[in-house]
């Protein structure tokens, strides 16, 4: 996970925030399972949100957050207005109020406003460790295949993986590590500064995945990726409500793929358990 996230695990506790359930606990009673806000933007993502915690941090407890104007809300292309950071900012403050123990936001399109809020838990945008899990398999050069299931998803992720993937090389280079910056233009990374992006639009799959539809859904993702799937190293899903056909996709393209819940569940088990990633 990011440094940022890996700071908040370890950051002092905030004293406006309400303590959680643990606070109250005796030497005698056993600690509860850390509590995991899932704050959404769409009902599509709630599932396979909870489903990542099953997988990849099953001892954690989901407590699923919905506000299903936020999507639809958002514009189009350009910036969150403050109003609606505002809205997600308190969103988060519900939760820490709520006693929760980690917050992964799974809408992409307010994955910013974490850089704007300081917590005393981790807080996660919706794929930071996605990003870095495809940078990992890529080897942080090679291709990478950014599907979504509509164009302002796909322009959006690619943009913010390019910029991921261009500072992670530029760390390298410095001898500092990995890092995540600010969005870049859409398209590949420059030459020589990070991997090959190709951002792949799979409409079909929009309502496969409202639907609940998995073969389809699977059908309509792998459809989509052969055209240009020659030399990829990794397909990421960029949106959570895809996730669901991250397994059976690949299998029936032969490379790995990353989803947002799986990989954002691990890194939330591994900065509140200490256990690697």
């Amino acid at each position: 996970m990011s440094g940022t996230a890996a700071d908040r695990a370890h950051a002092p506790a905030d004293p406006t925030r309400a303590p959680a359930d643990n606070a109250h606990a005796s030497a005698d009673e056993p600690a509860r399972a850390p509590r995991i806000a899932l704050i959404s933007a769409t009902p599509t993502a709630m599932a396979p949100a909870v489903a990542g915690l099953a997988e990849e941090f099953p001892a954690a407890e989901p407590w699923s957050l919905l506000d299903d104007r936020l999507l639809a809300d958002a514009p189009q292309d350009g910036p969150l207005p403050p109003a609606l950071v505002d809205r997600m900012r308190r969103l988060i403050g519900h939760a820490l109020a709520g006693g929760a123990d980690g917050v992964l936001l799974t809408c992409s399109l307010y994955g910013s406003v974490t850089e704007t809020v300081d917590t005393p838990v981790p807080l996660l945008a919706p794929d930071t460790a996605a990003f870095e899990r495809a940078l990992t398999l890529s080897s942080g050069t090679g291709r990478v295949l950014v599907l979504a299931s509509f164009e302002t998803a796909m322009r959006d992720s690619v943009a913010r993986f390019s910029a991921a993937s261009a500072a992670s090389a530029a760390a390298v280079s410095a001898g500092v590590g990995s890092a995540v910056a600010a969005p870049a233009a859409v398209g590949s990374a420059a030459s020589g500064s990070g991997a090959e992006v190709v951002g792949v639009v799979a409409p079909d799959a929009f309502d496969a995945a409202r639907e609940g539809n998995l073969p389809a859904l699977r059908d309509a993702l792998r459809d989509a990726c052969l055209p240009h799937l020659t030399g990829a190293d990794v397909v990421l899903l960029a949106q959570y409500s895809l996730a669901p056909a991250a397994a059976s996709l690949s299998t029936a393209l032969g490379v790995p793929v990353v989803s947002g819940p799986q990989a954002a569940a691990a890194a939330l088990r591994s900065a509140l358990t200490g256990s690697p990633l």
